[in-house]
């Protein structure tokens, strides 16, 4: 059994769910195993209905107490819920949700724990878990120990899964939430300012690098990106220089982004860089040099000077659109 802790927030599941969905089904088809979603809600929403479209059951336990995400309510019930399923494998995601919790939780269920997997496998019914290390530079191969695992999954290193037509058998699990005094309690939830931008969320993504020789040379990219409308994003190597800020930063040290199309230019693609974007589905790279790693991913490459190319481009893009 494959254990998925569904995550959501004002009123929406979280693009992480869907994500581990995939992963989970994979691994559930791979183990001849079913594959359980399981959601933590007041009532106020129906999660358990789309959610039944991509797993075999959801565990849904519902309670007023859940209305807001409190690790140590969360860590409650998702301790009696582990502790009577035994799953193989429980995914949560590497968010601020999942970094607070999954650790003290698999602490008391006595269960093997790994964060920040970029991939998963299920060998002879033992779990293997792939995470970067040094900076993104390294994968490292980690054999898990135990017969029950939880793991913590980063964003947006797999793609959402799709509709399968199931329909999931919704179970609603009962569970006594102890009202004691806690340590904790929800006060808010602080959200990015309007106006600001979430790079995680955008279909297509152009991004650039040291290959920009001056700031000024930044609106001729942003221009570019705006009439096929994507979204600007860079390398550390722009946000050091002040040129654009750390949101709009892709790479270990940044964001994680699964676009559907990312144009990288003048990005040379240090292990830190492609780390944060090497999951998107259609990569092109713009860059002078021939033997820059980032062309060792890149699906579509030009190579040659960017104050030529982007020009070029940008007119072949805009005609595609007309």
């Amino acid at each position: 059994m494959i254990f998925i802790i569904a995550e959501h927030r004002t009123c929406k599941l979280q693009d992480i769910t869907f994500q581990m969905l995939a992963k989970g089904r994979a691994l559930a088809d791979k183990t001849a195993s079913a594959l359980v979603a399981v959601v933590l809600e007041d009532g106020s929403q129906s999660y358990e209905h789309i959610l039944s479209s991509y797993a075999d059951s959801i565990l849904k336990v519902r309670d007023k107490c859940l209305s807001n995400f409190n690790s140590e309510i969360y860590q409650e019930v998702l301790c009696g819920l582990i502790s009577k399923y035994k799953p193989l494998l429980t995914l949560i995601g590497h968010t601020s949700y999942g970094i607070e919790m999954a650790s003290s939780l698999a602490v008391d269920l006595g269960f093997t724990f790994v964060s920040d997997c970029v991939d998963l496998d299920v060998k002879n019914h033992r779990v293997y878990a792939t995470r970067q290390i040094y900076g993104g530079k390294v994968n490292s191969l980690i054999s898990l120990v135990g017969e029950n695992c939880i793991a913590t999954i980063r964003p947006n290193v797999f793609k959402g899964a799709e509709k399968e037509g199931l329909h999931g058998i919704i179970i609603e699990s009962p569970f006594s939430i102890e009202k004691t005094t806690r340590r904790k309690r929800f006060i808010e939830l602080a959200t990015t300012p309007t106006g600001d931008l979430d790079i995680t969320q955008a279909d297509k993504i152009v991004s650039i690098g040291r290959g920009i020789k001056k700031e000024e040379d930044v609106k001729i990219i942003a221009d570019m990106a705006e009439s096929i409308g994507a979204v600007l994003a860079c390398s550390r190597a722009i946000v050091d220089k002040g040129w654009l800020p750390v949101e709009r930063q892709v790479g270990s040290s940044g964001r994680t982004v699964n676009a559907k199309l990312y144009i990288a230019i003048g990005i040379s693609g240090a292990s830190q860089h492609l780390a944060g974007m090497s999951s998107c589905e259609t990569i092109v790279a713009v860059n002078e040099d021939p033997y820059a790693p980032i062309l060792s991913i890149a699906h579509y490459a030009i190579i040659d000077d960017l104050y030529k190319v982007v020009p070029l481009l940008k007119d072949k893009l805009c005609s595609k659109r007309r």
